[in-house]
């Protein structure tokens, strides 16, 4: 296991999910852009800019919840009529993307397996359908390792140049899935023994 490895495995949680994803290996001259958001589709950019106004918003809904009740209220009623579109765009996305599959996520970066085998330090474009918050990130990244298991590749990357706000955004969207495992785990162990 080499120092990064170790580095990454103290610095952030990770998680087990089923993600809808795109892989794209990015040329040369595209590895060094740093607006990847270019070319997804104008569905993938809407999904990814409603979720990092949402994010960025949060901020000053907390504000006017100070002062204003009744507006807060109409706030969040406007907000979750968002969300719901945004739930609605995120399934037509995932049919497009792909069905979702078995990753290993964290804020640093995403396993996955696929049957090409990837070089170390390739630069990637990664599309990620993050359900049932349909999220929509659009990040880059870099391959780390690339294993053969089981007649696929075990590929690990390290994401590059992510904005703060996509990495709270994943940091939050781990934190709520790693609460639900945690939630689950114990209902099933307080359930009477038949």
């Amino acid at each position: 296991m080499s120092t990064l490895d170790e580095e990454e495995r103290r610095e952030y949680y990770r998680i087990d999910d089923r993600i809808a994803l795109e892989i794209r290996v990015l040329g040369d001259a595209e590895a060094g852009e740093t607006d990847l958001l270019q070319d997804a589709s104008p569905l993938f950019n809407l999904l990814s800019e409603l979720h990092l106004s949402e994010f960025e918003s949060q901020h000053l809904l907390r504000q006017v919840s100070e002062t204003d009740r009744t507006l807060v209220n109409f706030l969040k009623a406007q907000n979750k009529r968002i969300d719901l579109l945004s739930q609605l765009v995120a399934q037509t996305l995932t049919s497009r993307i792909g069905e979702p599959q078995p990753v290993t996520l964290s804020e640093g970066g995403i396993t996955f397996r696929q049957r090409q085998p990837l070089a170390p330090q390739t630069p990637l474009s990664i599309k990620m359908a993050l359900m049932p918050q349909a999220l929509g990130l659009l990040l880059r990244a870099r391959v780390v390792h690339c294993y053969d298991s089981d007649g696929e590749c075990e590929i690990g990357t390290e994401f590059v140049a992510m904005s703060d706000a996509q990495r709270q955004l994943l940091a939050r969207y781990i934190l709520q899935k790693q609460q639900l495992e945690r939630r689950l785990a114990r209902d099933q162990s307080e359930l009477p023994v038949p």
